[in-house]
Parts: structure tokens; C-alpha cells; sequence
């Protein structure tokens, strides 16, 4: 079984740098795909409390743990904090409730949703409307993710990052916190490579997930005009690779940590089968022809927020 490398983060964990994505993974769908990840070499489950997902995703931990498959310090675990916990005093037993559900006694890396607080009615309605909007609310993610810090002086986390964030807001949180963000997680594909972003983050020693790493939200899409492309097409066929595999080690070659979701168990043996090839620089020159900036998800609910990231 081979595993994907890890990078170090800042404040000295160890992450895997390919982890499975979860978003839209749902019944047994989920369990069947983290099983079959956990057993073929996956070491970084990417979940969050919009998922519904995260007690699935602990039962299967708990099982494959019990069947002595794997050890709970072996998997690194990545949950988020939802946007409706963004008030201070919710947020400790978010995370206490994610615990529960995930059926672990600490988290790997806790990350705040995105920088737009929205109003609590209840732990059911993750997307409360009033008078057809999102029912957004003004409290700073300063104030969120200070009371975040504590989790990690409690025990029950070891790592926090930032998902969503613009430079602008990451900029801001590192000059007024206590516990600087390990990592941030963002929308990055090769048509939406946002450079100033990841430079900042590398002088920062902030590593960056890339979600939706494959350009493609759902699989009813059609596929991304990239997976026909000539160029691609003979990179991959160089290196006996597809396409996706092609785009998915260009984002590791740039360094970042990407989450693809995948169910089908080709898929994810595929996914993980990128670390026995580099591309060259005029690879990755020509695959950078593809950032257009192109944006999947705008979370447009939000976008009269004030801290709308973008």
C-alpha cells in the first residue's frame, strides 16, 4: 500500500498532501467510499458539518479501527466549523458536537467554514432565509475564530485553518491572532489558480487545500473542456496517466493539497496513484494556459455580506 507524502505544517503536524473530499458524499455511498479510501492507502478525510456527513464518516473510522485496519493517530481528520456557530459562545459545543458525531476525542484540523456569520435558529436549519435571503448576521470572524483558539488549549484540536478567506481577511486574522491557521482551503482547478493568494500563503507557511480540484461541482456535469484538450492528452499519455491524474498532480507539483471527491472505487485508486511521476516546467507552463479564473462556487447567498470573500 502506498501512501501520499506529507508536508509539515507550522506548527509541526504532519498532513497528508492528497486527501478524499466528502462534500455530497451521502448513506452508503459515504461509508462504502471512506472505507475503500481508508483501506487503499487514503490518510486524509476532508468532511464538514454542512456534509451531514461526519457520523458516517465516524462510524466507519470507529469500525476500521476496531478491526484493527488502522490507528486513529494514522488518519488526519479535517472538519469545519458552519457558519451558523460563528457567534463565540456556540462554538465550543459545535465543535463538541462534531466530536460526538465523528466518534473521535480530537480533531486534526478545525476549519471556519468561510468569514459569514449567519443567524442560529437551529442545528437543523443550516441556511436560514428571512424575507428570501440568507439570514446573515455581523459577527467578525475575529471574534469566531478566537474562541476557536480555545478548542485548541482544551485538547480538541490540534490544527486550525481558514476555508473561504480572501488575502485581504487572512491578512487581517494572522496580524490579531494568538494560534496563526495551519492551512486554508479554497476553490483551486487549473482555471482558477489564484496566485497572489497562494504566494501569500507560502511566505506565510500556510499550506492550501484545493477543493473542487478536478473543476467539476457534480457528475451530472459535463466534463471540463480540459479533459479533451491535445496537450493534456499527451502529457497523459506520456506518462500512462488520464487526464484527471494529469490535473491533480499539476496541483501538487504547485503545491497545494488537493481534496477530490470521489465514490466510485476506481476513481479513488486512481486519484491516489499520482505520486510515481512529476510533470516538467513546460508541462505546468502549459496546463497554466487553462487559469482563466473561473470561479464554481460563489456562494452568492451571501454576497451583500461584509465579509463576502469575493
Amino acid at each position: 500500500m502506498k501512501l501520499a507524502p506529507t508536508v509539515k505544517l507550522n506548527n509541526g503536524y504532519e498532513m497528508p498532501v492528497l486527501g478524499l473530499g466528502t462534500y455530497e458524499l451521502k448513506k452508503s455511498k459515504c461509508e462504502n467510499a471512506v472505507r475503500y479510501a481508508l483501506e487503499t492507502g487514503y490518510r486524509h478525510i476532508d468532511t464538514a458539518y454542512l456534509y451531514r456527513n461526519e457520523a458516517l464518516i465516524g462510524k466507519v473510522l470507529s469500525e476500521e479501527i476496531l478491526a484493527g485496519k488502522i490507528k486513529r493517530d494514522q488518519v488526519f481528520l479535517v472538519t469545519k466549523l458552519w457558519d451558523i456557530y460563528h457567534e463565540p459562545f456556540r462554538v465550543l459545543e459545535a465543535c463538541r458536537m462534531q466530536l460526538r458525531l465523528l466518534n473521535v476525542q480530537y480533531i486534526d484540523l478545525y476549519l471556519m467554514h468561510s468569514p459569514v456569520s449567519v443567524h442560529y435558529l437551529s442545528d437543523e436549519d443550516l441556511m436560514p432565509h428571512r424575507n428570501e435571503e440568507l439570514w446573515t448576521n455581523n459577527v467578525d470572524y475575529l471574534d469566531t475564530y478566537r474562541a476557536m483558539e480555545k478548542l485548541v488549549e482544551m485538547g480538541l484540536v490540534r490544527s486550525l485553518g481558514v476555508s473561504n478567506f480572501n488575502l485581504t481577511q487572512l491578512q487581517r486574522l494572522i496580524d490579531n491572532c494568538h494560534i496563526k491557521p495551519v492551512a486554508l482551503q479554497i476553490e483551486c482547478h487549473i482555471e482558477l489558480i489564484q496566485w497572489p493568494l497562494l504566494k501569500f500563503c507560502e511566505k506565510e507557511n500556510i499550506v492550501v487545500t484545493a477543493y473542487s480540484p478536478l473543476g467539476r461541482p457534480k457528475s451530472s456535469k459535463p466534463l471540463p473542456d480540459y479533459y479533451t484538450d491535445y496537450q493534456i492528452l499527451e502529457i497523459s499519455k506520456k506518462y500512462a496517466k488520464s487526464p484527471a491524474q494529469i490535473v491533480i498532480r499539476y496541483l501538487v507539483d504547485i503545491g497545494l493539497i488537493p481534496i477530490p471527491k470521489a465514490a466510485q472505487t476506481n476513481h479513488l485508486y486512481e486519484n491516489l496513484q499520482i505520486f510515481d511521476f512529476t510533470l516538467s516546467v513546460s508541462e505546468r507552463q502549459q496546463l497554466e494556459k487553462w487559469n482563466k479564473g473561473l470561479r464554481i462556487w460563489k456562494f452568492e447567498k451571501a454576497k451583500y455580506h461584509q465579509y463576502y470573500p469575493y
